[in-house]
């Protein structure tokens, strides 16, 4: 059924979008943090790896390092970061750029130690990385994607006549007390 399809890719994207919108809960990692003046950080492709290389570190002196092996580190970039890291990837030496180089890169790139993702739905002025695993989420197993008819939906205050469906997501994000050092909200221009 096409339209259960839809509504499931609107469902997942909406997940996206909400747990992106919970940057608050994460540690601020801005532009101080790597090695610069107060304020956002301007990614460049000369300040990729110093971005990658300190948010490590961070984890690391959080005393994350068990954590990230066990479970690996990851920036959720914005499309245009993204595009530096692939440009930053192709020009590096030996296997990485060729492989980058003939096939480009995938969402889930795995480069220095942290795969690399990239969204659309990032909130304006922030980048998502960290340790996997480390935020939660909990979500209500008997509403997540049960599709329901509604006969004679009214839609924009006005009944009509047809069958309407209707899904919804009962959710919560957490970002525990313990996992906060290990989940940054990158702040960036």
């Amino acid at each position: 059924m096409e339209i259960a399809d839809n509504m499931a890719t609107v469902l997942n994207e909406g997940m996206e979008t909400a747990m992106l919108a919970e940057h608050p809960q994460w540690t601020n990692f801005g532009n101080a943090s790597i090695g610069g003046a107060a304020g956002n950080i301007t990614v460049q492709l000369s300040n990729i790896k110093t971005i990658i290389t300190k948010m490590k570190e961070a984890i690391r002196t959080a005393g994350g390092a068990e954590l990230a092996e066990r479970n690996g580190m990851f920036i959720q970039w914005r499309e245009a970061d993204f595009t530096l890291v692939e440009q930053l990837a192709s020009a590096e030496g030996f296997s990485t750029a060729d492989d980058v180089l003939k096939n480009g890169i995938k969402r889930g790139f795995l480069y220095m130690g942290v795969e690399h993702y990239s969204t659309s739905r990032n909130v304006a002025g922030h980048v998502f990385g960290g340790v996997k695993k480390a935020f939660d989420v909990g979500i209500v197993k008997s509403t997540y994607g049960k599709m329901n008819e509604i006969q004679n939906p009214v839609v924009g205050g006005a009944q009509i006549s047809g069958i309407g469906l209707e899904t919804r997501i009962d959710r919560k994000f957490k970002a525990w007390a313990k996992m906060v050092p290990v989940l940054f909200d990158i702040l960036v221009a």
